[in-house]
């Protein structure tokens, strides 16, 4: 290791070892602990480094120096911060994703100054419930395994499986993390375990310096029996973990996009696995790459069923064109009609959709099934897999297409005009803004506007081939998704005739009719093989280089063996490989060259 140098050194005994939180420094420097100053492992401190002052965490104790080595003492110890495992988590996940550890560490420090972690009272949960939250007995088949996956309905009220989790770590004498896909659902469940007594801990901070979280931080430390907490409490101090616990595992939120881009879902079950504690994954529609992991457990099909709601399909292709593709007859009504409707429309950032004008069918590639794209050559090309063919349309035959295009505002506006009334609009440019009206009754937007208002009474998908057709490997998995988000919103509306509603073109795809008939495995059995014919995850390892220097990045990483190398496209590399460890390992022994360069492992978007 390196030592910081310093011709006056204290002659104290003690020596630390410290990782600067310094974006481009990757190493571990030796420092003296001045007299009567206690450290331990985690320790956030201040040192002299190359003639300033930086923060960083002790790594390791009294440790022995290099012979003959002057060093510096420590310039302060700041307080408390991430302990040993989540030290040795950091090396594995900066591994794992091709990070730096300090920016892993970032994430598991306090949000403020901890002087001190307490002891946290674990008061008796008690495991069996009373009649009236009578457990369901898919929740002790769950929670049976060492590392299990629980297909749950969305509308499947997910409480007492929580209830249960908690309580079988405390029992076991320690604590329960539970991860949530959001902030404001993490929050509500916390304050439900605490109006039932359970000492619980919130992560739901910022990030910013922030005296409530700084509590919330050594509550976790000192053993509350539940710490609760969004993407980020997959860092939490847990004293003493018993179990892990993660809510709607396909949520794309739980994947950090700033690199390194690690998944809270993996980093967690490694932490369980570390220390023997059972690992449960929840969701309405686990991804293949959760059931690759665990054993999976169903519910009854009766708690599918009715958890997945009405779906209701219009088949645009028979619309009367004056209408236009968007405002089916089935949409007028809904609107018109009354209850809270929530329409949605992911027009931005989207590729183009063509039609043929003849049968109105969506131009598609023959090989994936994917959404053609005009090549602007007067051919079709797939921006999936890359196919070519002719502009033809493969239902008809017809060679004259039509281009679907309509966007968020201007549906807004003929919304308003069809319904006599204001409609408010949520896209990703207006979700900092105030939220959409509470008496607003009709909200249009992007899919955000599932996340951003808490019920309807009815969800409607205006041009869902948009999701079932993007150009992405994970496409059909994240259309299901958004399906299982707007059935939670209507079961949450508690409307009686409340209903999905959903317009395509295409009526018999495996994502619809998984949803209509509640049977999420169906479209796993389908995509799995798919999957694997094509070479996307999880049936390979993948990674996309980009980034000023990633030319200079890859002639450095060369040709390892097992790694295939396909790029560039667009100043891209992707990097495939058979397993992480073979792509990772080939990641971890390349240098990089000074300058900006962003290594995606396990990319959710290509």
């Amino acid at each position: 290791m390196v030592g910081a140098v310093d011709t006056d050194s204290s002659d104290a005994p003690l020596v630390v070892r410290v990782l600067p939180d310094v974006a481009a420094i990757d190493k571990e420097f030796d420092y003296l602990v001045p007299p009567g100053v206690d450290v331990a492992v985690g320790d956030v401190v201040r040192i002299e480094l190359h003639g300033r002052r930086v923060g960083g965490w002790v790594v390791a104790v009294d440790v022995v120096a290099e012979p003959g080595l002057k060093l510096k003492p420590l310039a302060k110890v700041s307080g408390r911060g991430p302990s040993a495992d989540l030290i040795d988590l950091a090396g594995w996940a900066a591994w794992r994703w091709a990070g730096r550890r300090a920016s892993l560490l970032r994430t598991a420090a306090p949000p403020g100054v901890v002087r001190s972690v307490g002891e946290a009272r674990r008061p008796s949960v008690s495991t069996t419930p009373s009649p009236e939250s009578a457990r369901p007995e898919w929740v002790d088949r769950a929670l049976a395994p060492a590392r299990a996956v629980l297909r749950l309905a969305p509308g499947a009220d997910r409480y007492p499986l929580v209830q249960a989790a908690v309580a079988s770590a405390v029992e076991a004498g320690g604590s329960c993390l539970v991860l949530c896909p959001s902030v404001a659902e993490a929050d509500a469940l916390a304050g439900r375990l605490r109006r039932e007594g359970v000492s619980t801990a919130a992560m739901t901070h910022d990030g910013g310096a922030s005296r409530a979280g700084a509590g919330e931080w050594a509550m976790a430390a000192g053993g509350a029996s539940a710490v609760i907490g969004a993407r980020a409490a997959a860092w939490a101090p847990v004293r003493d973990l018993r179990r892990v616990l993660v809510l709607d595992e396909h949520d794309e939120s739980f994947q950090q996009e700033q690199a390194p881009t690690w998944h809270a879902r993996d980093v967690l079950v490694e932490r369980a696995r570390r220390v023997g504690a059972p690992a449960l994954v929840v969701s309405p529609c686990p991804t293949l790459e959760a059931l690759g992991w665990g054993e999976l457990v169903v519910t009854d099909r009766p708690v599918e069923r009715a958890g997945w709601g009405r779906l209701e399909v219009v088949d645009q292709r028979d619309l009367d064109p004056a209408l236009g593709p968007l405002f089916s007859p089935r949409l007028v009504d809904l609107v018109r009609g009354g209850g809270r409707v929530a329409c949605v429309l992911n027009r931005t950032g989207r590729a183009r959709l063509l039609a043929c004008g003849a049968c109105s069918t969506v131009a598609r590639c023959a090989e994936c099934d994917s959404a053609s794209i005009d090549d602007g050559s007067g051919g079709f090309s797939c921006a999936r897999c890359g196919t070519e063919r002719p502009m033809v349309c493969l239902e008809c035959g017809g060679a004259r297409f039509k281009n679907l295009r309509l966007g968020v505002s201007r549906a807004r506006e003929e919304l308003e005009a069809l319904v006599g009334e204001p409609v408010a609009e949520v896209t990703a440019a207006t979700v900092g803004g105030p939220s959409p009206a509470a008496d607003t009754r009709v909200v249009i937007g992007t899919e955000a506007a599932l996340h951003r208002i808490a019920r309807a009474d009815s969800v409607v998908f205006m041009d869902f081939d948009q999701e079932l057709l993007a150009p992405r490997y994970r496409s059909v998995e994240q259309a299901l998704g958004l399906l299982a988000r707007a059935a939670r919103l209507v079961e949450r509306g508690n409307a009686r005739d409340g209903r999905l509603l959903v317009q395509t073109r295409s009526p018999d795809h495996p994502v619809i009719m998984a949803a209509k008939l509640a049977d999420p495995g169906r479209l796993a059995a389908s995509e799995a093989p798919l999957r694997a014919a094509l070479g996307f995850p999880p049936s390979v390892a993948m990674a996309v280089v980009s980034g000023a220097v990633a030319p200079e990045f890859m002639e450095a990483f060369g040709r390892p063996d097992g790694v295939k190398v396909q790029g560039p496209v667009d100043g891209a590399w992707r990097l495939v490989a058979p397993d992480h460890q073979v792509l990772c390992d080939a990641l971890a022994a390349t240098d990089r060259p000074p300058g900006r360069v962003r290594v995606e492992v396990d990319p959710l978007r290509i």
